[in-house]
């Protein structure tokens, strides 16, 4: 284990938290190649390129949101509960191995941990917890209604879609793909959250939903839509992954990390997947064994029990004055330059 890791272009908001990933060794941040020594530990966020880097590099780690990260978006410099650090790769990145895929292909999962990954899964439902766990409106599944299928849109410049969807890459040609196969379902179209705050840019042609779709959710928490749902279809959403917990079927058109293990409808086909796992192993890899836990303040480590504990708390201390939560997102639109 180095002494040292040299974190790259991590903003001052994230450096608390990512300092709580590396207990006992010093982290010291960048902002640039000529800082780091030969033979460095380098840290980025998420798919940072670093193939210009000019000196050799002992390790690279890649760090992401966790899958359950918090009550409000990240790109309202909401604190995390959750992240994920990956020495192979990234978990969205289905061109080549993760840690995480690498997990679920070969991990050992012994019956104590299939026994607290049911108890995960039990709470989270119970809670109606997800990544997020935004939104206040209330929605019903239509009376007389025989099918109803949910379609998640995405941030179209989403890292996930560019390394985990090599063929459709829009959220309203997935719509369109899903109306075709589906004319007589209800389509329920739920735009992506940080979309809806304004915080990241509407997709292409985003606005023509309503010509695919039977109805659009903005303001409703998906905790409370996919209990109501029969199938949702995505990309690489995040939400398949919520849909499987709750026992939906769910149809991959990309290659999300929860795809290909014998759980989803696929359309694309990863070779390196070669096991068939219960939702229980999935759960015990993805929501235990990868990702890490802090404490509200990021100050400390937590298990994923202590971290569901903190999310239901927090929900409930969650409700504020809407003009408060607005003007903080003007400024990070206009003063931070958050998009």
């Amino acid at each position: 284990m180095s002494a040292t890791v040299f974190a790259l272009g991590f903003s001052n908001w994230k450096r608390r938290t990512l300092k709580s990933c590396f207990p006992g060794q010093t982290v010291r941040f960048v902002d640039d190649w000529s800082a780091l020594p030969d033979g460095a530990v380098l840290v980025v966020w998420g798919m940072r390129d670093v193939r210009a880097c000019p000196i050799r590099l002992q390790q690279v780690i890649r760090v992401e949101d966790g899958f359950l990260r918090s009550v409000g978006l990240g790109a309202d410099l909401i604190r995390p509960l959750s992240w994920v650090l990956d020495t192979k790769g990234m978990y969205y990145n289905a061109q080549q191995v993760s840690d995480l895929e690498t997990l679920l292909n070969q991990a050992e999962i012994s019956a104590d941990l299939l026994a607290r990954a049911g108890d995960l899964h039990r709470r989270i439902l119970a809670a109606g917890l997800t990544k997020y766990n935004v939104g206040a409106g209330v929605w019903s599944r239509p009376a007389d209604v025989e099918q109803v299928i949910l379609v998640p849109g995405q941030v179209e410049s989403d890292a996930s879609l560019v390394f985990g969807a090599s063929g459709i890459r829009h959220n309203m040609a997935l719509l369109q793909a899903v109306r075709a196969a589906h004319p007589q379902a209800w389509l329920v179209y739920k735009p992506h959250p940080d979309v809806v705050a304004g915080l990241r840019a509407v997709g292409q042609d985003e606005s023509l939903a309503g010509q695919w779709c039977d109805e659009i959710l903005h303001d409703v928490p998906m905790g409370s839509i996919l209990p109501q749902v029969d199938e949702v279809h995505v990309l690489t959403s995040l939400t398949g992954f919520e849909a499987l917990l709750r026992g939906k079927r769910v149809v991959c058109y990309g290659q999300p990390f929860y795809s290909g293990w014998g759980l989803t409808q696929d359309q694309m086909f990863n070779v390196r997947r070669t096991r068939v796992l219960s939702l229980e192993q999935l759960i015990a890899c993805c929501l235990i064994l990868y990702p890490r836990y802090f404490s509200r303040d990021s100050r400390h480590s937590a298990t994923p029990e202590q971290a569901l504990d903190t999310l239901q708390h927090w929900q409930q201390q969650r409700a504020g004055p809407q003009w408060l939560r607005q003007g903080w997102r003007f400024i990070l639109r206009n003063v931070v330059g958050v998009r």
